[in-house]
């Protein structure tokens, strides 16, 4: 059978100088052994031996032409030449599972060994096939460590994607905190106030609840008289004023210029009315203690409950507090007017 091997040995050694660690390469005396009792199978460049997932007991071996190894998703083709042998794993163990599928790529002649062939090498030349046995279970464990070289390398990729996103999720989170909040007090703006009654109204926490609209009294004398930094001052004043008598539920907001407001939740108005009068009299009680330079004003108060049954939109709240807001204003301002 050996005669009808087209392929010289000569390319086998040439191609084992050119890759002398190339553990799927047979060498000279190994090739003569397996063209010895090999059939011979003629391939058509495009053919295909076999498909992954498929089960098969034959190796092979390049005598000519060119295979491809497929082995699918995302992992690197392998291409064979002349004096490769592939399939191995089939002969060792009989109905193998294919992990690849391989294609011939140029058209040529495989060698092609069964268990019936493997037999014939073990009477023919024991030593050389237990030289071959070697190579060949070197060239698994060799296949498999680069396997899972590759499996960690694509899991640290994960590993590390995965890191990169709860970053991004992170300072996207960052953005959204900044984007409704007040750079001057700390305080929610009055974006992230629309979303907080938005998300209350969805979750049922609306109804029930009471808003508290406040203004600084004569805040303009105090920019014009002390300079925008004091009047500053007085804003991050009032804002520390609102977050200590805010509860968990509860938010403080800055709407602009020197007009705040407190959603209080869970909270008779009678509750809520304490609450209020406490703010007025704690912004009375610090005004009078720092006036030179000023860090807080005293402050008016408009105030209305949110009813239970109503279904009005939150506009329709907020112009309640403001109509009550205008009256306290009217009256000189430090004190608290309701509109129910």
């Amino acid at each position: 059978m050996s005669a009808r091997v087209v392929v010289p040995l000569e390319s086998t050694s040439n191609r084992l100088e050119e890759f002398p660690s190339a553990a799927s390469v047979l060498d000279d005396a190994e090739y003569a052994l397996f063209a010895q009792v090999a059939k011979v199978r003629q391939c058509k460049a495009g053919e295909m031996l076999f498909r992954r997932g498929e089960h098969g007991a034959d190796m092979y071996v390049i005598a000519s032409g060119t295979i491809e190894l497929d082995f699918g998703d995302d992992l690197v083709r392998k291409p064979l030449g002349v004096g490769e042998f592939f399939g191995e794993l089939g002969l060792l163990i009989g109905d193998h599972t294919r992990s690849a599928n391989a294609m011939m790529t140029e058209a040529g002649v495989l060698l092609e060994l069964g268990r019936e062939e493997f037999d014939r090498l073990a009477d023919r030349d024991p030593r050389q096939l237990a030289k071959f046995l070697r190579r060949a279970i070197m060239r698994v464990v060799c296949n498999e460590q680069a396997l899972i070289g590759r499996l960690r390398r694509r899991n640290l990729e994960l590993q590390n994607t995965l890191d990169m996103l709860r970053t991004t999720a992170l300072q996207l989170d960052q953005s959204e905190i900044l984007i409704r909040t007040d750079e001057l007090t700390g305080l929610t703006n009055r974006r992230g106030f629309v979303a907080h009654v938005e998300q209350a109204r969805l979750n049922g926490k609306l109804p029930g609840s009471v808003l508290i609209l406040l203004d600084c009294d004569r805040f303009k004398a105090i920019n014009d008289s002390h300079g925008h930094l004091a009047g500053d001052r007085v804003l991050q004043s009032v804002a520390s004023l609102l977050r200590a008598v805010s509860g968990q539920d509860d938010i403080a907001c800055r709407l602009g210029g020197d007009e705040f407001c407190l959603l209080i939740h869970g909270h008779s108005r009678e509750e809520a009315a304490r609450i209020a009068g406490y703010i007025v009299e704690s912004a009375r009680v610090l005004q009078r203690m720092h006036q030179r330079p000023p860090q807080m004003t005293t402050l008016s108060i408009g105030a209305c409950t949110i009813e239970v049954a109503a279904d009005c939109a939150w506009e329709h709240w907020y112009k309640q507090a403001d109509t009550a807001l205008y009256r306290a204003k009217r009256q000189g301002g430090d004190c608290i007017e309701w509109q129910d």
